[in-house]
C-alpha cells in the first residue's frame, strides 16, 4: 500500500506533467463534488427541518395521540366528558416513552365586535397544560395562567385578531350555542381578555384556535371539574408514533379511542412523506452527476500518464496496484471536494438557521421561513456515502489501465 500511496502522492503533486486541459478537468470535477456536498446537505436539512417543524406544530395544537369518547364521533367540539380519574392519567406509566398528558376540551364559539365576527374554536385547557411545546409561538404579551381561580384570559392568534381589528388588551364578547337555548337566552355570552397573542404561521390552526381556561366549558357544557372532553398524549420520539398509538389504544378502557395526529391530519403527513422521496432522488441524482465528472477526471489522468503506466508494468507492476495509484489519487480529489463542499453547505445553513434569510409562504408550507435542522449524523452518512459510491463507480473506468500495453506506452506521448 505504501508503493501505491506514494506514487499518488507524486501524481497529485506532479503538476509541472499536468496540461491545461486535464487541469481544467480536474478543477471541473472537484467543483461538481463540492456544488454537490453543498446541494445535498440543503436538501437534506431543509427537507428534514420543514418535516420536524410542521410536526411540531400539529402536536402543539393536538399532542401525538388524542384520546376521546367514542360518542364524540371525530366531532371538533367536545361532547362527551371523560373522568380525568384514570388509570393512565397522570402518568402513563403502561407505555413507555410517553413525555406528558393533558386535559383539554373544545367548544364552537363566535367572537363578535362592533364590526365584524369570526368563528373559532375556544380550546380550554387547565393547570396540567404544558406550555413547553407552544410557547415558543408567542410573539406578544405573555401566557395566560390558568392555575388560580377561574380567570378570563385567553390566547388569540396574530391572524384572528388581525381580522377582527383587536390588539393585545382587548376584551371581546364570545357567544357559544347553548343546548337549550330560549328565546330571552339563546347562547352562553363569555367575556375574554386577550392577554397573548401567538403566530404558529400554520393558518388551519391559527384561524381556528383559541385558547381560554377550560372551566368555562366545564361550566357552560355543566361538567363537573373533573371531566375533560379528551387527553393528549405526548411522547417522545415521533419517529414511533405509530408504535406508541396502539400500544397507548390497548392500554385504555375499551369505551375510548385512541388516535395518532398522523391518521387524523392524513393529508398533511402523507404529503410529509413526499420529502423523503423527494430528498433521495435528489442525492441520488447529485452522486451519479459528480461520479461521472470523477469518471471523466480519471480517464484523463490515465491517458496522460500513459508512459508511466507502461513503464511501472514493464517493471512488473500488477494492473491492481496502478489502479489503485490513480482510485488514491481520484479519492483525494474526491476529499478536497467535500471539504469545500461542506465548508460552504453547512455555513448557508448556519447563516439561514440563524437570521432565517429565505422565506416561504406559509399557506403552502405551513412556515413563514425555511426551516433547517443540522445533524452530525446525516453530515457523516453524506461525505461517507458520497466518498464511497464515488470510488465504486471509479472502479470500472479504472479497468482501462489493464488495456494499456507496455511497449506501446512508453512510445506514447
Amino acid at each position: 500500500m505504501n508503493f501505491e500511496y506514494f506514487l499518488a502522492k507524486r501524481l497529485i503533486k506532479g503538476k509541472e506533467h499536468k496540461s491545461s486541459m486535464s487541469s481544467a478537468i480536474i478543477k471541473i470535477a472537484i467543483f461538481a463534488i463540492a456544488i454537490g456536498m453543498v446541494m445535498m446537505l440543503i436538501t437534506v436539512a431543509t427537507g428534514v427541518g420543514l418535516q420536524r417543524k410542521i410536526r411540531e406544530k400539529v402536536a402543539a395544537f393536538n399532542g401525538h395521540i388524542l384520546i376521546s369518547s367514542y360518542d364524540n364521533n371525530n366531532s371538533v367540539e367536545s361532547l362527551v366528558p371523560i373522568k380525568r380519574d384514570q388509570h393512565f392519567y397522570p402518568d402513563f406509566t403502561e407505555v413507555k416513552g410517553v413525555a406528558h398528558i393533558q386535559g383539554v376540551a373544545t367548544k364552537w364559539g363566535v367572537i363578535r365586535t362592533e364590526d365584524d365576527f369570526e368563528g373559532i374554536v375556544v380550546k380550554g385547557i387547565g393547570d396540567d397544560y404544558n406550555w413547553g411545546y407552544f410557547k415558543e409561538y408567542l410573539i406578544e404579551g405573555v401566557l395566560p395562567d390558568f392555575t388560580d381561580p377561574r380567570n378570563n384570559q385567553i390566547l388569540m392568534s396574530a391572524y384572528t385578531a388581525s381580522r377582527l381589528g383587536l390588539t393585545l388588551g382587548d376584551k371581546i364578547n364570545t357567544f357559544f350555542l347553548k343546548k337549550k337555548a330560549t328565546s330571552n337566552s339563546p347562547a352562553n355570552i363569555r367575556t375574554f381578555e386577550i392577554v397573548g397573542i401567538y403566530d404558529s404561521g400554520f393558518q388551519e390552526f391559527d384561524e381556528t384556535f383559541i385558547l381560554a381556561d377550560i372551566r368555562h366549558i366545564q361550566k357552560m357544557n355543566k361538567w363537573n371539574n373533573d371531566e375533560v372532553g379528551l387527553f393528549e398524549v405526548f411522547i417522545d420520539d415521533f419517529d414511533k408514533i405509530d408504535k406508541k398509538g396502539g400500544e397507548v389504544h390497548n392500554a385504555i378502557p375499551s369505551t375510548l379511542e385512541a388516535q395518532t395526529i398522523a391518521l387524523k391530519y392524513g393529508s398533511i403527513f402523507e404529503w410529509l412523506k413526499l420529502f423523503d422521496l423527494n430528498i433521495i432522488g435528489i442525492i441520488a441524482i447529485i452522486i451519479v452527476v459528480a461520479g461521472i465528472n470523477m469518471i471523466t477526471a480519471l480517464l484523463v489522468l490515465i491517458l496522460e500518464r500513459t508512459p508511466m503506466i507502461g513503464i511501472l508494468k514493464s517493471l512488473g507492476t500488477d494492473d491492481w496496484s496502478i489502479r489503485k495509484v490513480f482510485l488514491y489519487n481520484a479519492g483525494y480529489l474526491i476529499l478536497i471536494g467535500l471539504f469545500w463542499g461542506n465548508l460552504i453547505g453547512i455555513g448557508l445553513l448556519l447563516i439561514q438557521k440563524n437570521y432565517e434569510i429565505i422565506g416561504l409562504n406559509p399557506a403552502t408550507y405551513y412556515v413563514s421561513t425555511a426551516p433547517v435542522y443540522i445533524s452530525l449524523g446525516y453530515i457523516l452518512l453524506l461525505n461517507i456515502g458520497t466518498l464511497l459510491l464515488c470510488l465504486v463507480m471509479l472502479l470500472i473506468p479504472s479497468f482501462v489501465v489493464a488495456k494499456i500495453s507496455p511497449s506501446r506506452a512508453i512510445r506514447f506521448q
